[in-house]
């Protein structure tokens, strides 16, 4: 087949784009900006347009199918001639489903943990060389594409992201999966721009859990309570499996988890991972390995890249990353760093990057939850604010916001930079949680202050 991707550079998009080349398919894409590691993944493999643009005379009819990303408008050039000569155009869920119709889909939805779920499940399947196919937002070590679309395998893992499809189909991306196996880790307000209210939000799920195949499975977090709700309230003819939170304890900054074998020492830390953790093992029963061997797997698992991904480190002072941008999941992030390392000093970083979180309604969702922190520190940059056309946000609604009188606010990356480096880094935690990249930080320079 002949597919051209529209908005190749996506992190999704890219992956999908790599994995149908591997699979022989004739690629070919564009987009009017490509970052790293999309980039140079792209031209790894020969896939990085020519030139970067929307160039309309790329679609011609030798094309079988379009597949059209989120970054592209409507008015899109390249989508309009594709309409006008009558090309099928997919989404890239409706392309996936298309190529999986005849596996067992298993779909993993939530607010937050989705990306770590589905990485421990292909992280124990790969652990025991079962093939599976799949698709995951985020880079795992042992993994080159994160997409594997094949003709034999029986299973497919897909992260169901909850925010729409294309431009052209506003349908949430895991409603387009019709899962056989999903999971719902937990649901709190996210997405603003797409969904206005809550009750709004929390339908989708409702929505989802209404398009699992009759004669499938939820497993579900017993721990939320609109996730709870939400499930069983279904009249949907599907199997119900419910997890919660596991007995664990913490010595001298190992989590140890209890088992009926024992203690487990894990790689990982924090109430939702090991919430998250739980939920994975009832989803690989279900593919068919055992709770045993579960957690011999488990055991080795580091996390997924950018969740709670540990940087740098010295004897006495650490580095995380987090990808941590909704309230619940920043809260979770830093009360974990703070559970793990009781004894050292916390400085949390929180960049306001997307949409919601730069809303001036939306901001008092994050009240206090930066409140474990020893040194708390908010960032947003104004050129992000005119980019999505939002006005400027006053400090003083941020720190009233916070409900942090201490909280110390910056929208100058050089004053943040230079903030960080007049710090003292001795017996203390460096925790940066951005779905941006705070003003272009380099990392390499907080590991050498740490070093000095």
């Amino acid at each position: 087949m002949r597919i051209h991707f529209i908005a190749i550079g996506g992190a999704a998009m890219h992956n999908l784009a790599i994995a149908l080349k591997i699979k022989k398919y004739h690629i070919t894409g564009s987009d009017d900006i490509i970052n790293d590691p999309s980039k140079t993944r792209l031209k790894d493999y020969e896939l990085y347009p020519s030139e970067l643009g929307w160039h309309e005379d790329r679609i011609t009819k030798e094309l079988d199918a379009i597949v059209l990303g989120m970054h592209a408008r409507e008015d899109n050039p390249e989508l309009l001639k594709a309409k006008k000569l009558n090309i099928k155009i997919f989404s890239y869920p409706e392309f996936i489903y298309e190529q999986s119709k005849l596996k067992t889909r298993v779909v993993i939805g939530g607010s937050h943990g989705k990306t770590t779920i589905t990485s421990m499940i292909l992280h124990v399947m790969n652990f025991y060389e079962k093939d599976v196919d799949y698709m995951v937002g985020a880079q795992l070590e042992g993994f080159d594409v994160m997409v594997k679309l094949t003709e034999e395998n029986d299973f497919i893992v897909l992260e169901g992201d909850e925010y729409l499809s294309s431009p052209i189909d506003k349908r949430p991306k895991f409603h387009l999966y019709k899962p056989n196996i999903a999971l719902i880790s937990g649901i709190s307000w996210d997405h603003i721009n797409v969904f206005p209210t809550y009750e709004i939000y929390k339908k989708q799920f409702e929505i989802f859990v209404e398009s699992i195949v009759e004669g499938g499975s939820v497993t579900y977090n017993l721990d939320d309570i609109d996730t709870n709700e939400i499930v069983n309230n279904t009249n949907r003819s599907i199997r119900k499996f419910d997890y919660s939170m596991p007995d664990f304890n913490i010595r001298d900054g190992v989590t140890y988890l209890q088992t009926i074998e024992g203690e487990l020492p894990l790689e990982i830390f924090g109430r939702h991972n090991l919430s998250n953790l739980m939920g994975a093992k009832w989803i690989c029963q279900q593919m068919g390995v055992d709770e045993d061997d579960f957690f011999q797997a488990i055991s080795c698992f580091k996390g997924a890249s950018n969740r709670l991904e540990k940087l740098y480190s010295t004897n006495n002072s650490f580095i995380f990353k987090d990808f941590a941008h909704s309230p619940s999941k920043v809260k979770a992030t830093v009360n974990a760093i703070k559970d793990q390392f009781d004894e050292y000093k916390i400085i949390a970083c929180f960049e306001l990057h997307t949409f919601s979180s730069l809303n001036s309604d939306f901001i008092n969702e994050y009240k206090d939850t930066l409140s474990n922190a020893d040194i708390a520190i908010v960032y947003f940059s104004k050129k992000i604010l005119e980019s999505k056309k939002m006005s400027n946000i006053e400090f003083t609604d941020i720190v009233k916001a916070f409900n942090n009188n201490d909280l110390i606010v910056f929208d100058d990356s050089s004053k943040f930079k230079d903030y960080l480096s007049s710090m003292d880094f001795d017996n203390s935690v460096l925790l940066m949680m951005s779905s941006g990249n705070f003003g272009n930080i380099d990392y390499d320079d907080l590991q050498k202050l740490l070093l000095n």
